[in-house]
């Protein structure tokens, strides 16, 4: 196992809530432990400190600080053991598996003028994105970014942060904030200039999100969301119908954990 996919044993530095039901963690890396690179896109695998629940469960980077070894997961309690990291308070410790999967590729989306679309929970991990989207653009004097993050309710989070890096736009399912519908009504009503996506969010966002790229003729990105159990791709329980055969299984699947969570949205059949 590599250095980056070792388990690891992190401090909280902070823990906050940011909305109803979600929160802020962030985790410290002792020295000479912390990972040589973060891309936007993986995923980390935490640790329950109850014996009674043996798998790690899997949050989306939403940010990394290489000067202070410093991981940022914002996720929403559903379960028993996001309950419990909720609850973390700073000094204490979780054990962590990562950093874990493949992310976006920066190099494809430098330049370009990029579409984030985010459902939910499934914004976090476009905030790292997002700013390191904006940082490459500034250097090469080219490109721009358009968040558009998709909310039940006007209890929103993030949407400051993403303003930094990014032209935000609110979407609301009961229209108490911003554009009242889904994200791709959203896109559909404000028409941002865009030559690529990438997306984050429930598996019906998604399906929607690749039908407007095929439509707009257009690269998509999409984060698979899944549940899983390993999270390195042994036992091959969070599979992908994918439309050419993967090197791993010699079928047409691809394990999310491994192969995911990003894939360009053509090779998926989602």
């Amino acid at each position: 196992m590599s250095s980056e996919r070792a388990k690891r044993t992190l401090t909280v530095v902070e823990n906050r809530q940011l909305a109803a039901g979600v929160y802020d963690l962030r985790l410290r890396y002792r020295e000479n432990e912390a990972p040589e690179q973060v891309i936007p896109g993986q995923f980390v695998g935490v640790y329950s400190r109850d014996s009674g629940r043996i798998l790690p469960r899997p949050i989306s980077i939403c940010g990394w600080d290489p000067k202070t070894r410093t991981l940022r997961l914002v996720f929403r309690t559903v379960g028993a053991g996001t309950l419990e990291f909720s609850r973390c308070q700073p000094g204490e410790t979780l054990d962590v598996l990562g950093i874990l999967g493949n992310g976006y590729d920066l190099e494809k989306l430098a330049g370009k003028r990029v579409l984030l679309l985010g459902g939910g929970i499934g914004a976090p991990p476009l905030l790292g994105l997002a700013e390191a989207i904006s940082e490459k653009n500034r250097a090469l004097g080219a490109g721009q970014v358009t968040a558009v993050l998709g909310y039940r309710t006007n209890d929103l989070f993030l949407d400051r942060e993403f303003a930094k890096a990014a032209d935000v736009v609110i979407a609301t399912d009961d229209g108490s904030a911003g554009f009242h519908g889904n994200v791709i009504e959203a896109v559909r009503s404000e028409k941002p200039a865009f030559d690529v996506i990438c997306a984050c969010g429930p598996l019906p966002m998604l399906r929607g999100v690749k039908a407007l790229a095929l439509e707009r003729d257009c690269p998509c990105y999409l984060s698979l969301e899944e549940r899983m159990a390993c999270g390195v791709g042994a036992c091959l329980g969070c599979v992908t119908k994918t439309a050419k055969v993967d090197g791993h299984s010699h079928v047409k699947n691809a394990r999310i954990c491994t192969e995911g969570p990003v894939f360009e949205a053509r090779e998926v059949l989602i």
